[in-house]
């Protein structure tokens, strides 16, 4: 296999080709707008079903992504929504970076990002993805975003009760599976 050229493994100062990371890259705020809210921004705080009934607005903000109090029925301007997502998502991001321990592309750290996102940045930083990117695997974690080392698809289930044994029953949700794929598309650069 032939190595990869955006790999920092092993240069001395652990930096990416393309330069300084940016926060809230065009791409990834593109990206979240698509699978949040299918690209047109939600301006009325709506209970998320696959969330639990948490309160969401915007393209994805809740109360783990954002200081600002969201409350359902609310109504945001499109204006809020773009500097109140700008702000989290750096937030989120600026929490992912901590957890690098070399810097990644930016491609594979925007993926990171929307993964971060959606399930939080604690999520990702413990992820296997994020083993293998600190491993300057860019590709396995990558691939690990969407699927594990034996093929099943991960990050792609939602809590649906509670097993008779008291084991919490999850249900796979095609939505989040095109997620997942759609991020490790991005992280490939192939999107």
């Amino acid at each position: 296999m032939a190595a990869n050229p955006n790999s920092t493994a092993g240069k001395p100062d652990g930096k990416s080709p393309g330069g300084p990371l940016a926060l809230g890259s065009a791409l990834l705020l593109a990206l979240l707008a698509l699978f949040e809210s299918g690209g047109s921004t939600v301006t009325i705080v709506y209970a998320d079903k696959l969330a639990g009934g948490l309160p969401t607005v915007c393209d994805g903000l809740t109360r783990h992504v954002s200081d600002t109090p969201i409350i359902v029925g609310e109504r945001w301007s499109k204006e809020k929504c773009r500097v109140e997502t700008e702000r989290a998502v750096a937030k989120v991001q600026r929490q992912l970076m901590k957890c690098f321990r070399i810097e990644p592309p930016q491609r594979v750290f925007d993926a990171a990002s929307s993964h971060a996102w959606n399930l939080g940045a604690t999520a990702t930083c413990g992820s296997s993805s994020m083993t293998a990117w600190n491993a300057g695997r860019w590709d396995l974690g990558c691939r690990r975003l969407q699927l594990s080392d034996d093929g099943r698809p991960v990050w792609s289930y939602v809590k649906a009760g509670v097993a008779a044994d008291g084991k919490p029953v999850y249900r796979f949700v095609q939505g989040l599976a095109n997620r997942r794929a759609k991020e490790r598309a991005l992280c490939e650069g192939r999107a």
